[in-house]
């Protein structure tokens, strides 16, 4: 992927944070949902009971994308990005509110 810099004439500086969240709230916010009398109010996986939670929790011990869409059909490869893309972007939001503080 081309990046835009200052030494390129005719390019804009670009925000990469600013773009990088746009791509994060676009992706995710329409597969993670929040439902408070569902698992307690935690983050689902289109309003299944599977929270993201669950998944990086499979992730972390060791688990492949592919292991964990043979064990739980109903999940998609997308809803695994979008469950790392949330947690990405919780623990973007909480770096930038600690370093407001």
């Amino acid at each position: 992927m081309l990046m835009p810099s200052a030494a390129s004439p005719g390019w804009a500086a670009l925000d990469l944070e600013k773009c990088h969240t746009d791509l994060l709230i676009m992706s995710y916010h329409n597969i993670i949902t929040i439902e408070p009398d569902k698992r307690g109010g935690k983050p689902c996986i289109r309003r299944m009971r599977i929270t993201v939670y669950d998944v990086l929790g499979w992730l972390a011990a060791g688990m492949s994308h592919a292991e964990i869409l043979e064990d739980f059909p109903e999940l998609t490869e997308e809803d695994i990005r979008a469950c790392l893309e949330f947690a990405a972007d919780r623990e973007h939001r909480l770096a930038v509110s600690a370093g407001a503080a």
